[in-house]
């Protein structure tokens, strides 16, 4: 089965290459690309990133921007196609409006979005539930695997 979407997978400064190798993982599974924008927490050839990719990480499909501003004027996405994926987000995940085009954001684990991202794109952001007060936050390759998974839901 193909995969006719080109929808793409957007890490902000990812902090944990387990996290970053299994979400490269996620990708070379549904054929999409994985965009990385700096810095990093760790080196992108770092062993943890490769063991979390297994033998899948040379297939995954890469590009890597400099800065929040670099990934905004090479890719030039339209406002509408960005998605945000923050605990902070007021809207559930099934509510985004998946295009087959869209690119699917996710902040760094500790750190999530830059204030000033959160304040321009804010009615952009989504969050998946959590019902448990025991609990703050989700695995970031757990969720960006969930997003991925029902964006695609949206086009098969």
């Amino acid at each position: 089965m193909q995969n006719k979407t080109n929808f793409k997978i957007v890490l902000f400064a990812p902090e944990i290459p387990g996290n970053t190798g299994s979400i490269g993982r996620t990708c070379v599974a549904l054929n999409l690309e994985l965009i990385l924008i700096k810095p990093y927490g760790f080196e992108i050839d770092e062993k943890a990133v490769r063991r979390a990719g297994l033998d899948y990480w040379k297939f995954v499909q890469i590009r890597e921007f400099e800065s929040w501003e670099d990934f905004l004027i090479k890719e030039q996405p339209k406002r509408e196609k960005l998605l945000f994926f923050e605990n902070t987000g007021e809207k559930l995940h099934y509510e985004a409006p998946y295009s087959h085009d869209c690119y699917l954001l996710f902040g760094g684990e500790t750190r999530g979005f830059p204030y000033q991202v959160e304040d321009e794109y804010k009615s952009n952001f989504y969050r998946l539930p959590m019902y448990s007060e025991n609990i703050r936050s989700l695995n970031l390759s757990n969720v960006a695997t969930t997003v991925a998974y029902e964006c695609m839901r949206h086009f098969v």
